[in-house]
């Protein structure tokens, strides 16, 4: 086991949200936090609106796939993140739960998705001063 934090975003499809938090959570901490995604019925392939606007910020996630939520996923995870969709995570205790309550971007035009990518941010930004803040110099 890592010493390092371990994330797992969750949604249904593991087609947006999800998706956009996991790469931004990657993008922004590095290799200081070990980072997952997944959904309970994953989608067929990653919303093109979120790659979209994940693109616009620097940030490819056009090779990324919806993967299944496994309960391995949870148990190997510090802290589990729903994403307002009402999806579900087996509970284990010492695990951290949390719901972010985002919109959906599913059939949304990226001008649509841009506010959920930027809120995403917002969240992921204090996750990572709450579980990997920066070494201090």
């Amino acid at each position: 086991m890592s010493d390092k934090p371990s994330v797992l975003f969750v949604c249904v499809h593991n087609a947006g949200r999800s998706q956009m938090a996991a790469a931004w959570l990657t993008h922004l901490a590095g290799d200081r936090v070990e980072v997952r995604s997944a959904g309970s019925n994953p989608g067929a392939n990653v919303n093109p609106a979120a790659v979209e606007a994940m693109a616009e910020v620097g940030i490819d996630i056009s090779a990324e796939v919806p993967k299944m939520l496994t309960v391995d996923a949870v148990k190997e995870s510090d802290v589990c993140i729903t994403m307002g969709c009402g999806d579900t995570c087996p509970v284990f205790p010492g695990k951290r739960y949390l719901d972010w309550q985002l919109d959906d971007p599913a059939g949304q035009g990226v001008d649509a998705v841009r506010p959920i990518r930027d809120e995403i941010k917002v969240l992921v930004e204090g996750l990572i001063e709450e579980i990997a803040p920066e070494p201090q110099a």
